[in-house]
């Protein structure tokens, strides 16, 4: 080895230089934020000191007589940690992780000179925790194969969790077979939650709720991230699935940075099979994203700066095409002039710029400060595909602003660290021209049949949500309490003020004009628009309030054996639920006499009649309902107040020596009633939807064909109306829904239980355990109608798709309209094998492997997307059925390799079976069970079973060239479905059942065809 004697002043940043390469990350530049914590064993008495070598910020400690220490809130990193001469060790502490360090004699370091060597950092792994997860570490994130810049595409690398992206760009995450809603993602420990729409995080929700192509967050702010999938701990909130905890990166004494750019397009890639199967031609489309990175240090050692900005602009190819049903019918010569020509090719565009920034400030050893700000904004054109025109699309805006300001304070004896944060998120479309939308329908053979939507959409498709506020919370830790072992307790309090906001429909309006051979007619033939009710906001508001407190308690009673033991209670007012009044006109509604359907002329459509004096309440009483347990006086709801929730957890090492430790957990974990469903109480009152016939044209519905048929739903066309919609604000029945909330409404939760062993083989750590996780009390909209008799399905109302008798000839509430009652009863069974093995990187092996294998066994009596469930009285009539949410295997394997001349190389398989199809396929007289289409329904690909339902492989190829000691361009190239393999959407259910489900071969996909993605970049 070669020596050269240093100025000791050039110590610490030869040090800083040489751990950047042992990390194995290119130019490395930044840390990562807070929460790890170090344990172990020194000298009684001794005192401890970490400093981080990237930034300089020193902690300290002091070892009790036993010699135990415990440093509480260290940004993971890399650390030089001792306890005196003799005991110095290099260490990297993972994002939320709890390690162990014995601080004995390791040999004392050269003092007064400096050896060129590189310094090796052991990476210190957590073992002794009950939680089930993993760490997604910057190297993973830098070199793993991806479809988009979403640092959450990464998150499949953990057994248990599915990321995926549909063949619109948009991205949707989930835990087993959970919702994705359940999911919370905390970055420097604030979470991310989506209180009014799914998607679990805000702004992921996207239009009607189809997740969204955007980002959540810069993936250049990213450091690492763990993936905790169940038995978390006490501290982790608001969530009933996994637990996101990411930490952003922060500025160090060095500035650095990095420039990118990413760009694809249809020259490279190959045809859809929606492409292939009209001929080949591939529509234009193009992706490109670009961003920069810089951080640095503003005092050297104490004050540090990060910022970043990421920008992501593709253009989504669509065709706007006229039913296949149609083709060789004179479609183009009878619509109006100018409407045939907006079928054609069409393009979604989306834009979307990210921002973050971060000052963190050590003011002392034992102080931290960081303030941190995050903004997003982002524009999407959504619809202008099959049958509706560009003309009809709407314009998206999804716009995101937090802002968090933390203090950390550390002692000897304890830690305390207050944050307040603020936000605010947008979630709004808008219709792109003053038009009523207008539907034409082909009302010749073969069919009737929608041929295109122009100029506006269904003011049913209208939303508007929002959720804005501040919030406070303060995480207490003692770290040296010592009674039959040592315990780190934590505690802490939470308190937030949250405004939501939704509105879920607009007062525009939509038109149908029949379409045949001899031209369009000149009046509408139906009508749906907003009706606004007087006096009711337009937008459901409710000003909730949060509160959260839970205590934690890690003791490690000896070598051997530590145990997790928590306890945390949530409460949240919602303000719009409790003092909520069922209105006057539905009470006076409901207490009408039940509407007599008459004697039908044939016998086998009879319905049941009302007994003498019957009212609609009646009807329901026998049917099994009480209104009065949906009808809200104002002062007779209360929130729940039982969120109660105990997280037991154990780790045993069996040798003492962190090799192999048994571990496992039972816990409870409560979530949130989404707004997006509470406000439809307000809104639809507010704000309903009516549909009115017009009378006298070639075309007609529901009966409504002259003036002798006149009725509130049936009145004669004006021609103003499509010139002024407004004049439709007199016609109708006010309110077209009735949406009725249990008083006693529950909140949704799972229990999760756990067993399982890690073992750490060589330079592999290993894990295989086993999870049960169940899902409840999640909430459904069940119809409320019943016939005359109290029955839910009765003869004379025509089949149901199963042949069964159908219900929707019962009536709803006089009028107003159908009957929509909640309930509390979604629920979900998952049993799961969950086996994980990974190989680290090391500059010295050059190399990484990682291997996620799950097996799950899931039920569901509705399947978590479901809104609403129809076919049976109440949610706990339905049979739990195969889950229709997750596949049964899936194997996600990644890998990476340093080549010769600066070359690195990383590939990413990904293998699934297929999601089985549940359908409900009939239900008897009165709905006492139904026949559940679903066990062992796999659907089929032209009548041959698939044996994947998903299957990629992924690869990637980058260079470095090293200009300098300080700069570093870079080339890179991925190649995603390198097999080009043929992921076709969710199956679909052939009629008559019990047919075998399908995949439409030529329909949409998940993820992409083969596809080229070139990046180029700049380290400094």
């Amino acid at each position: 080895m070669k020596k050269r004697n240093r100025n000791k002043r050039l110590y610490g940043p030869l040090i800083a230089g040489g751990i950047a390469s042992t990390l194995a990350l290119p130019i490395v530049s930044w840390s990562q934020t807070a929460d790890a914590t170090l344990r172990g064993a020194a000298a009684a008495n001794a005192t401890i000191t970490a400093k981080n070598i990237a930034t300089g910020a020193v902690r300290r400690t002091t070892a009790d007589a036993s010699g135990t220490y415990t440093l509480v809130g260290l940004s993971p990193g890399t650390y030089k940690v001792d306890a005196g001469a003799g005991t110095e060790h290099t260490i990297t502490l993972t994002v939320a992780s709890v390690a162990t360090l014995d601080l004995i004699s390791a040999g004392a370091a050269t003092e007064g000179t400096l050896e060129e060597i590189i310094v090796k950092a052991t990476r210190l792994v957590e073992v002794k925790t009950s939680e089930i997860g993993a760490t997604v570490s910057l190297h993973q994130i830098e070199t793993t194969p991806q479809i988009t810049r979403n640092f959450l595409e990464f998150a499949d690398t953990v057994p248990g969790m599915v990321f995926s992206v549909d063949g619109n760009g948009n991205t949707k995450i989930q835990s087993g077979a959970q919702a994705n809603s359940a999911i919370n993602v905390y970055i420097d420990g604030v979470g991310q939650k989506n209180y009014v729409k799914t998607g679990g995080i805000s702004g992921q929700a996207g239009f009607n709720n189809n997740g969204d192509p955007g980002n959540p967050f810069p993936q250049l702010a990213i450091g690492e991230y763990k993936i905790i999938t169940s038995n978390y701990k006490a501290e982790y909130d608001q969530i009933s699935s996994a637990a996101i905890t990411a930490q952003t990166k922060s500025g160090t004494n060095q500035f650095h940075g990095e420039v990118f750019g990413d760009y694809t397009s249809d020259s490279y890639r190959a045809a859809t099979p929606a492409e292939l199967a009209a001929g080949g031609k591939k529509a234009k489309s193009s992706s490109k994203e670009y961003g920069l990175a810089v951080g640095g240090p503003i005092i050297q050692d104490m004050l540090h700066f990060f910022v970043t900005w990421e920008h992501k602009g593709f253009t989504l190819p669509n065709s706007v095409n006229l039913p296949s049903n149609l083709t060789g019918q004179p479609v183009a010569a009878s619509l109006p002039p100018g409407v045939f020509a907006q079928f054609g090719p069409s393009t979604n565009p989306f834009e979307e710029n990210l921002y973050f920034a971060k000052l963190d400030w050590e003011p002392s050893d034992r102080d931290r400060i960081e303030l941190s700000t995050k903004l997003r904004r982002e524009s999407e054109v959504v619809g202008a595909q099959g049958q509706t025109a560009a003309s009809a699309a709407f314009d998206f805006k999804n716009e995101e602003t937090r802002l968090a300001l933390r203090w950390q304070h550390s002692t000897d004896h304890w830690t305390n660290e207050a944050l307040a944060t603020y936000e605010k998120t947008v979630d709004n479309p808008t219709q792109r021209g003053d038009a009523p939308a207008i539907t034409y329908t082909w009302i010749g053979p073969p069919q009737v049949t929608d041929i295109i939507t122009i100029n506006g959409q269904d003011p049913r498709q209208y939303t508007d949500k929002h959720q804005s506020g501040k919030a406070f919370q303060d995480d207490l830790t003692f770290n040296s309490i010592h009674w039959m072992g040592d315990h780190t307790v934590k505690m802490g309090v939470k308190y937030k003020s949250v405004e939501l906001v939704a509105r879920d429909s607009s007062d525009a309006a939509k038109f149908w004009f029949s379409v045949d051979a001899t031209g369009t007619s000149s009046q509408a033939y139906r009508t749906v628009f907003g009706k606004v009710e007087p006096g009711l906001p337009l937008a459901a508001v409710s000003n909730n309030k949060q509160f959260g407190i839970y205590l934690q308690d890690d003791w490690a009673v000896n070598d051997h054996l530590t145990l997790n033991l928590g306890v945390r209670w949530d409460y949240e007012t919602t303000p719009s639920f409790e003092n909520y009044r069922t209105p006057a006109r539905t009470l006076a509604a409901l207490g009408l006499p039940y509407p007599d359907p008459g004697v039908a002329a044939n016998p086998m459509l009879q319905l049941p009649r009302p007994t003498p004096g019957e009212k609609y309440t009646d009807a329901l009483a026998l049917g099994g309902i009480n209104i009065n347990d949906f009808i809200s006086t104002g002062s007779n709801r209360s929130s729940y107040k039982g969120e109660i929730q105990p997280r037991l957890g154990f780790s045993y090492d069996i040798n003492a020596d962190q090799k192999h430790v048994v571990f496992g957990g039972i816990g409870r974990a409560f979530d949130r009633n989404l707004f997006d469903k509470l406000q439809l109480e307000n809104s639809k009152n507010a704000l309903s939807q009516p549909e009115i016939d017009f009378y006298g044209g070639p075309y007609s519905v529901n009966n409504c064909v002259t003036a002798a048929n006149a009725s509130s739903t049936c009145i004669a066309w004006d021609p103003a109306y499509l010139t002024n919609p407004k004049l439709l604000q007199q016609k109708g029945n006010p309110g077209g829904e009735v949406d009725m909330f249990p008083n006693h409404m529950k909140v949704p939760y799972s229990d999760q239980f756990s067993l399982g062993i890690r073992n750490k083989v060589g330079d592999w750590n290993t894990s295989a355990s086993i999870t049960r996780i169940n899902s409840f009390n999640g909430l459904l909209g069940v119809l409320g109608n019943r016939y005359a008799d109290g029955s839910f399905a009765a003869h004379g109302c025509g089949l149901d798709w199963g042949g069964s008798p159908a219900q929707w000839c019962s009536s709803g509430v006089p009028g107003i309209s159908g009957l929509i009652l909640w309930e509390n009863g979604q629920e979900t069974r998952t049993t799961e094998l969950l086996l994980s093995a990974e190989k680290p990187y090391t500059v010295e092996s050059g190399w990484s492997a990682t291997f996620a294998y799950t097996y799950t066994s899931a039920t569901q009596n509705r399947l978590y997307t479901d809104g609403y469930a129809f076919d049976l009285p109440h949610v706990a009539d339905y049979p739990f059925t195969l889950s229709s949410a997750v596949a049964r295997h899936r194997l996600v394997a990644t890998g990476s390799i340093d080549g010769p001349w600066g070359l690195s190389f990383a590939g990413k398989l990904t293998l699934a079976t297929p999601i089985p199809v549940t359908t409900i396929a009939g239900c008897p007289v009165n709905g006492t069970s139904c026949n559940a289409f679903g066990t062992n329904a796999f659907p089929v690909a032209d009548s041959i079973a698939q044996t994947f339902g998903y299957k990629s492989i992924d690869a990637q190829v980058s260079k470095n060239f090293k200009l300098s000691h300080d700069i570093s361009p870079y080339i890179r190239l991925d190649i995603l479905n390198l097999t080009n393999a043929k992921n076709y959407d969710s199956g679909s259910a052939n009629y008559p059942y019990p047919a075998k489900p399908y995949y439409n071969t030529t329909g949409p996909i998940i993820g992409v065809t083969r596809t080229l993605k070139m990046t180029f970049g700049v380290k400094f």
